[in-house]
C-alpha cells in the first residue's frame, strides 16, 4: 500500500463522520518536510436519487476548520507518517476545479457553470443533475431566446463553475437556484490554517 493509500485509510473514517468526502489527496516532498495537502467536500451519497435540484450548500471555514483538525488529529495518533516532520493543508475544491463526475455536478446546482460538449460550449445555470444527464438553463441572448438544454453526462468533455460576483441579484431572477448559505462562496486556496508537525 502506497504512503497515500495508507494517509486515505488513516484519514477517511474522521472525515465521513463529519459529512465529508476526500476529493483529491496528494503528498509531496518539499525540502526535508512533506506536504500533504487533502481537498474534502461534501459527502452527497445519502440525498435522494430522485432529488435532482436541491443546492448543496458550499463547505464553510469551519468545515474546513473542522476537517483540518481532524485529519491533523488521526495523523498524530497514526505513525502513517513516520519520523519525518510535515505540514498539513486541507481545503475544499476551488471555482476553477474541473467537474469530473457526476457527484462533481450535483454539488454545484444553482451555480453558473461552462460546459464543453460533444455539439459544442455553453455557458447557463446547472438545474438539475441525473444520474445520466444535467440540464441547463441558458439565458437568452440577442440572437437567441432562453431556453433549457438537457445533456447527456457522457457527451460532457469539461466544466468548469463560473465566478458570480454579484449572486443576490442572480438569485433573485433565479429563485429556484438560491442557496442557503453564504452570499459569497469560501471555495478557492487553503481555508484553514496549515498545521506543521
Amino acid at each position: 500500500m502506497s504512503t497515500v493509500e495508507q494517509i486515505r485509510a488513516t484519514i477517511e473514517p474522521a472525515l465521513v463522520s463529519l459529512g465529508l468526502v476526500i476529493d483529491d489527496l496528494a503528498v509531496n516532498q518539499a525540502g526535508k518536510r512533506r506536504m500533504v495537502r487533502v481537498l474534502v467536500d461534501s459527502d452527497i451519497a445519502g440525498l435522494d436519487p430522485s432529488d435532482a435540484t436541491s443546492p448543496v450548500p458550499p463547505l464553510s471555514l469551519d468545515d474546513i476548520a473542522d476537517a483540518t483538525r481532524a485529519v491533523s488529529t488521526r495523523l498524530d495518533d497514526s505513525d502513517v507518517m513516520g519520523s519525518m516532520p510535515y505540514v498539513l493543508e486541507v481545503s475544499s475544491p476551488g471555482v476553477g476545479r474541473p467537474l469530473r463526475s457526476r457527484h462533481d455536478f450535483r454539488r454545484q446546482v444553482g451555480r453558473l457553470v461552462d460546459v464543453a460538449h460533444e455539439g459544442g460550449s455553453v455557458i447557463g445555470r446547472l438545474i438539475e443533475v441525473h444520474p445520466d444527464r444535467l440540464v441547463l438553463q441558458v439565458p437568452a441572448t440577442k440572437k437567441a431566446a432562453g431556453h433549457e438544454l438537457t445533456l447527456a453526462l457522457d457527451s460532457v468533455h469539461q466544466a468548469t463553475v463560473q465566478v458570480e460576483f454579484k449572486r443576490a441579484e442572480v438569485e433573485a431572477a433565479h429563485p429556484q437556484a438560491a442557496l442557503t448559505t453564504h452570499e459569497a462562496d469560501i471555495e478557492a486556496g487553503p481555508a484553514g490554517p496549515d498545521e506543521e508537525n
